[in-house]
């Protein structure tokens, strides 16, 4: 009677235990999709740490987004990202499932309007390597209409993906946005404004060795102009 009680006590603690061991997520993932009878690539790079998953999905002609709210429980990962399609944008919310080296998604619109599925496959490419450590603060300097401003980047990278700070702007520090390291090449994006109006500028960066040769400017192409960076 004694061991019938072990037994049930053991199996109830076993019930209650959250999951221990979860796949290992980190990485590349490239897959396609089906969008009005097209494949679409797409990659999604997933940082994880514990429960909770960071990183970007890349499509064609499109500047990476970022994942929000990404939560991993064993094999199954949830997070949305924003979307624009003709002139609107979207939350698309992911659903997936881990086996072994592939993610099964299921993902659409928030409100069920549309939705489709793909199978992602750990990219056993091997990731390009930076030229230079990109963790750590760079300062430059960019002429606007004769005047010389100062900007400080706080960056922070890993597994492909780009976070931190951009300080100097008049509307004060800017939060990097849609981060993405590939290789020698970063690319982000930042919200400032100008004379009270928001703008989004767009930077595209080559690391070398000591320094970062940034062209960037408005993203609808009004306005653009160069820096080089230097590791503070």
């Amino acid at each position: 009677m004694r061991h019938l009680i072990r037994l049930a006590g053991l199996a109830a603690v076993l019930l209650l235990t959250p999951r221990i061991f979860a796949a290992d997520l980190n990485g590349t993932w490239k897959g396609t999709f089906d969008f009005q009878g097209t494949d679409v690539p797409i990659t999604v790079n997933l940082t994880v740490n514990g429960a909770v998953a960071s990183g970007t999905v890349v499509r064609p002609e499109t500047p990476p987004a970022e994942i929000h709210e990404g939560k991993v429980d064993g094999d199954a990962i949830t997070f949305w990202m924003s979307a624009d399609y003709e002139g609107a944008t979207y939350k698309l919310v992911f659903k997936g499932k881990a086996d072994g080296d592939k993610i099964e998604f299921v993902f659409g619109t928030d409100d069920g309007s549309w939705g489709t599925s793909t199978t992602v496959k750990r990219s056993t490419q091997a990731a390009a390597q930076p030229a230079a450590d990109l963790n750590g603060t760079w300062k430059g300097a960019f002429e606007f209409q004769g005047t010389s401003v100062p900007l400080v980047f706080h960056f922070k990278a890993a597994t492909g993906v780009l976070t931190g700070t951009v300080e100097g702007l008049p509307s004060g520090a800017a939060e990097i946005k849609e981060g993405v390291v590939d290789g020698e090449s970063l690319h982000f994006s930042i919200l400032t404004e100008y004379q009270g109006s928001p703008v989004k500028l767009v930077w595209k960066g080559k690391a070398g060795a000591t320094e970062i040769k940034f062209i960037f400017g408005t993203e609808d192409g009004s306005w653009g102009t160069e820096l080089t960076a230097g590791k503070a």
